[in-house]
């Protein structure tokens, strides 16, 4: 009860400190700091950074300069540390400035991997396994439980408890994951499958949705009837796969559609994994 109360204070602190940071008074009260003197983060929890978007920021730091300011904490030698914004940092050197406004906080080593790691998923500019091995970083080097990790980031504990097993994938399909080629829902499908690699190429060949995925994972040739008892409509197969997968996307489970004999009939079926799964959605279903 002492470890919940302590991460939740402190989950309470990075969230001021990130309000703090991102205000309109923050560009006010900031430093201006040379380039130079700014090193980044090396346990940075992202790590992928797109051309196309990285070029448009370069594109505005020209034309307008750094808005907002970054985030930093003292390091040796009279340099400081990225906490946030590293984005910023480079297109700064790649606009050509040589400095840049910034907030300066003492920070430790916890409480900037924290920051780092919040900041970054409420901006959603984390994929899948970035914020898997974020919260197992918290999880196994601060002590941090499934419990206060969804406390202090503001997720379910099925949301964290879902991303953690993705850890559990071989490197190949963490590597599709992670590269967009395989969308969260069908990485969770091939998890259960006796050969993920083998599944998860077969996925992006074939373009499986990931109900059919699911079903072969679980040993079956082809996919199951959507309902014993009557045939969906010719023209609403595509239609029903695209809902189902927008539907398990957003609540984190398995869900599907089975149209019944009229066009306006049906059910719709969630597949739960856990009773912390079905706490949640109950949860969410009442609001």
């Amino acid at each position: 009860m002492a470890e919940k109360k302590r991460m939740s204070g402190l989950g309470r602190g990075l969230s001021a400190l990130l309000e703090e940071a991102s205000s309109p008074a923050a560009a006010a009260s900031a430093t201006r700091l040379s380039l130079a003197d700014i090193v980044a983060n090396p346990t940075q929890p992202r790590r992928q950074f797109t051309v196309e978007a990285m070029a448009e920021l370069v594109a505005s730091v020209k034309a307008h300069g750094v808005l907002q300011p970054i985030l930093v904490r003292p390091v040796a030698d009279g340099r400081y540390e990225i906490v946030a914004g590293e984005r910023r940092w480079r297109a700064s050197q790649t606009a050509g400035l040589h400095d840049i406004p910034a907030l300066i906080k003492p920070l430790d080593d916890g409480q900037a991997f924290e920051f780092a790691l919040i900041e970054n998923i409420q901006r959603s500019d984390l994929n899948a396994m970035e914020e898997a091995r974020g919260y197992r970083r918290l999880m196994t080097e601060f002590g941090h439980t499934q419990a206060a990790m969804a406390d202090i980031i503001g997720k379910s504990r099925s949301h964290v408890a879902n991303l953690l097993r993705l850890l559990d994938l071989p490197e190949a399909v963490q590597s599709l994951l992670e590269a967009g080629e395989l969308s969260m829902g069908h990485a969770r499908a091939v998890a259960a499958a006796a050969d993920p690699v083998a599944l998860s190429q077969r996925v992006i060949k074939e373009g499986l949705s990931v109900r059919a995925t699911e079903t072969l994972a679980a040993g079956s040739k082809t996919p199951r009837p959507r309902h014993a008892l009557a045939a969906p409509a010719a023209t609403s197969d595509a239609n029903l796969e695209a809902l189902e997968l927008q539907l398990a996307e957003q609540i984190g489970m398995p869900v599907a559609v089975a149209m019944g004999g009229s066009a306006s009939s049906g059910s719709l079926t969630v597949r739960f994994d856990s009773l912390d799964q079905l706490d949640w959605l109950c949860a969410r279903l009442g609001g």
